[in-house]
């Protein structure tokens, strides 16, 4: 039954329908901001991962040593 869900006259039909009713006027505007969204997103998750990568070594410190950074021995 669907195995043949989405043929190629059926994104046709997907696509005149977001034309009807979005109108053709609004759908470059639409995606220009989509597309700038998702640049931001993209430039904000690289910064975050950067903040990690930087910020992960130096906050943990290695096993078995104390305060001061110095090993504890007993």
């Amino acid at each position: 039954m669907l195995r043949n869900a989405l043929e190629p006259w059926h994104l046709l039909l997907v696509a005149i329908a977001f034309i009807v009713l979005f109108g053709s006027k609004r759908l470059p505007d639409t995606a220009r901001s989509l597309g700038k969204s998702l640049r931001i997103l993209k430039s904000e998750t690289r910064a975050m991962r950067a903040d990690g990568a930087e910020a992960g070594p130096a906050s943990a410190p290695s096993p078995g040593t104390g305060e001061g950074g110095r090993s504890e021995a007993r």
